[in-house]
């Protein structure tokens, strides 16, 4: 659309053709009220983004405020590209996650890809070199053609971009049901490495300095990306192809080293990533955060297609695009480094004092906005929650009794659930050794990282079980939290800090806002009992298709620190003889399990509780214990109960289990909260049952390759060769991607 053809100020009021761009009538009102006039084209563009629910957050900042983000070792929290976390010897770690549904649901693979490179760019842009990617999936069943071809491209965009990149894909989670049927959820996760020195911001100080683009050159792709990001999926999203951007890993990984390079240079000010909203939100937040403005001479942009408008060029999400605010006279500095990467570069703006973004092309301004107006004053919406009758249904429920008898075939059942079983297809196709610094790679609870010169390392992991908290949203998200806690115990690592993605369906809807309510404080809780704080994250809104909403799915991302390599802990079995113990007792809670979906194909009832003390005394127990030496392997009980956890303790080793419990099902297969597998030398057992007395001896490994479980009195209730086990597990997803139905 040329200039001449964009509708006039009065045309977009009187025709409300700001509604269009996804902007409501009382906000258009009130953007008039902050300008004194009526926007242009270009300038309701650029409100729109803003203003838009992925990047304002306008439904959820009231919740977001009451997760605890400060501690002594948080360097930096919510607010830059990425939270920053002290690890002691000048270094931190940088990490954040982000979703790309909706993309990754029209366009999965670009959807995907181009997820990774804007979380990659969150975290280069702080001056960390990335060191790991994450990633949290979601998808109905694959049953159908349609959600088989979702998950294969979206599995081949993460690693199609993280391999070209060289950052080592090395952790995640998967989970499949109908809830996700009609909305896939993508959730990328970066982790980088920094020198404390070294650490950058997003801001446009220094009245007079240079305002420069480095990377890629500007196109039409991803242009409101933000705003498709922000509202519900239906029969046209199809259309939106056009809001899907498109990625260049190989020029990804140009813009990263030049960046890591541009982050030790004294004439840099500041960088940020043009992500979502792309040139517009890079520039409006800058500014914000440093009290200036900003003047943009367009026709300077780089741009790879003719006869782009102001309009475009300023929503556009093109990829692999930086930002930078230069020390002014220093810009051959950074032109230097940036040609010997092979990237184009352009002087396009300068930081002004009087707080406005002023945008001229071809010697007219065509926007001058206040960027307060953009970011400080856009709204924040105090939202009616309203409790849903099913929750109330649920919490009065007779409790869940379960059919089963066969618990041979249960047990096969479940290891073949796609939720549960193994997840190689997808990891295989990652990339999860370049940089070698993967000391656990994926399938453990979770993935460890050397830091290359020390003895310490760090562990990561990515949680969240969202039928617990459709559910129970309080208590659910308290579990959320916990579970993750517990996969980086399991590991030997200390727990430092979190980033979570919030991905519900539309806040407009009471009874979805009182999920987000709920969900939110119990996670808040969490946090707080585990010292955890909060320190980045993202919310994805608008999760629902033709009005039909996701179950409300928080996914946390938690880091963790090994003090010493040799505290290293993986779940399987290491050797005959050991003795299996098991910390905490089961209980029958059934709701949102594993085993009830198997045997009725939905979920109700109540979850299990969350006993946040017990949960953080048993956790500081059972790292204690890996610290002094005394544990062998650990693994924490989750989906599919006990049962499923001894049977993943002994996958892919030549070991198997004789253990004796109960005639009791719950003790087989409930969920019950803050519960591991341990596995002890026999010569340290007594050490052991000292320093956790609430650990019960269950079995022993045994060298031949079977699961035994048995009652008190030797009855046999499970009796398995592991290679049967394995086969199930292991070949579950793959059988599924085959079939032709």
């Amino acid at each position: 659309m040329s200039l001449q053809l964009e509708p006039t100020a009065e045309e977009i009021h009187a025709e409300r053709l700001y509604a269009d761009i996804g902007v409501k009538d009382h906000e258009y009102e009130r953007i008039v009220q902050l300008m004194g006039r009526k926007p242009n084209y270009t300038e309701i563009g650029l409100f729109s983004v803003l203003w838009s629910e992925h990047c304002s957050y306008k439904h959820s900042k009231p919740l977001l405020k009451q997760f605890p983000s400060t501690a002594p070792h948080v360097l930096q929290g919510p607010g830059e590209g990425a939270g920053v976390v002290d690890i002691g010897d000048g270094q931190a770690v940088v990490f954040k996650v982000e979703s790309h549904n909706h993309p990754s649901a029209v366009e999965p693979y670009q959807g995907a890809a181009t997820g990774v490179g804007g979380i990659l760019r969150d975290v280069f842009s702080m001056g960390a070199r990335p060191i790991a990617l994450l990633n949290s999936l979601r998808f109905g069943p694959l049953t159908t053609p349609r959600m088989r071809y979702l998950f294969e491209e979206v599995v081949a965009g993460i690693s199609g971009y993280g391999n070209c990149v060289g950052v080592p894909t090395v952790g995640g989670e998967i989970q499949f049901d109908d809830t996700y049927d009609g909305n896939p959820l993508v959730n990328a996760m970066c982790i980088g490495l920094i020198d404390q020195n070294d650490l950058q911001k997003g801001i446009a100080a220094g009245v007079g300095n240079t305002v420069m683009y480095v990377g890629a050159a500007t196109g039409r792709d991803g242009i409101h990306g933000a705003t498709f990001a922000s509202e519900e999926l239906n029969e046209d999203s199809a259309d939106k192809r056009p809001s899907v951007q498109v990625g260049d890993p190989f020029t990804e990984k140009r813009v990263l080293e030049a960046c890591l390079e541009v982050a030790k240079s004294d004439a840099l000010v500041g960088i940020q990533d043009m992500g979502a909203a792309g040139l517009t939100s890079s520039a409006a937040e800058m500014a914000s955060k440093a009290g200036t403005g900003i003047a943009m001479n367009l026709d300077l942009v780089p741009q790879r297609e003719t006869g782009m408008t102001p309009y475009e060029m300023m929503l556009s999400e093109s990829q692999e695009r930086m930002l930078l605010v230069v020390e002014k006279g220093k810009e051959t500095e950074i032109e230097v480094i940036c040609e010997k990467w092979d990237l184009e570069t352009a002087a396009i703006g300068t930081v002004k004092e009087d707080m406005r973004l002023t945008l001229t092309f071809h010697g007219d301004v065509v926007a001058d906005v206040p960027v307060t107006a953009l970011t400080d004053e856009a709204p924040v919406y105090d939202v009616p929650s309203e409790e849903p009758a099913d929750f109330r249904e649920h919490q009065q429920r007779p409790v869940w009794q379960p059919q089963s008898s066969d618990y041979n075939e249960t047990l096969l059942q479940l290891l073949s659930q796609p939720t549960i079983a193994n997840k190689e297809w997808v990891y295989d196709q990652y990339d999860h050794m370049v940089q070698t610094n993967t000391v656990v790679m994926p399938g453990s609870d979770a993935a460890v990282l050397r830091i290359r010169g020390t003895e310490k390392a760090l562990a990561t992991s990515m949680d969240g079980n969202s039928r617990y908290i459709a559910l129970d949203p309080k208590e659910g998200g308290k579990i959320a939290i916990a579970e993750a806690a517990r996969n980086i115990i399991c590991s030997g690592a200390q727990p430092l800090a979190l980033t979570d993605c919030l991905n519900y369906g539309s806040p407009e809807e009471p009874s979805i806002y009182w999920q987000m309510e709920q969900s939110t404080a119990g996670m808040s809780e969490a946090c707080r009992t585990f010292d955890t704080p909060v320190v980045s994250g993202n919310v994805s809104l608008y999760n629902e298709t033709n009005g039909e909403a996701i179950y409300p799915t928080p996914v946390v991302g938690m880091v963790g620190l090994v003090e010493q390599l040799d505290h290293v802990t993986t779940q399987p079995f290491k050797q005959a003889g050991d003795v299996i113990y098991i910390i905490g007792e089961a209980e029958p809670a059934w709701g949102g399990s594993e085993l009830q979906l198997v045997e009725d194909g939905k979920i109700s009832g109540q979850v299990p509780t969350m006993d946040l003390e017990l949960e953080q005394a048993r956790q500081q127990q059972v790292l204690a214990a890996i610290r002094a030496g005394l544990v062998q392997s650990a693994h924490d009980i989750a989906e599919g109960g006990l049962a499923v956890a001894l049977a993943e303790c002994v996958m892919g080793t030549e070991l198997g289990a004789d253990v004796s419990m109960k005639d009791d099902v719950a003790e087989l297969f409930a969920e019950t909260q803050s519960r591991y597998v341990i596995s002890v030398a026999v010569e340290d057992a007594e050490a052991f049952e000292q320093a956790i007395p609430a650990a019960r001896c269950y079995g022993t490994v045994t060298d031949e390759k079977v699961l035994r479980m048995k009652t008190t009195e030797g009855q046999k209730l499970i009796e398995q060769p592991t290679d049967e086990l394995h086969h199930v597990w292991k070949g579950a997803i793959p059988c599924f991607l085959k079939s032709k139905a």
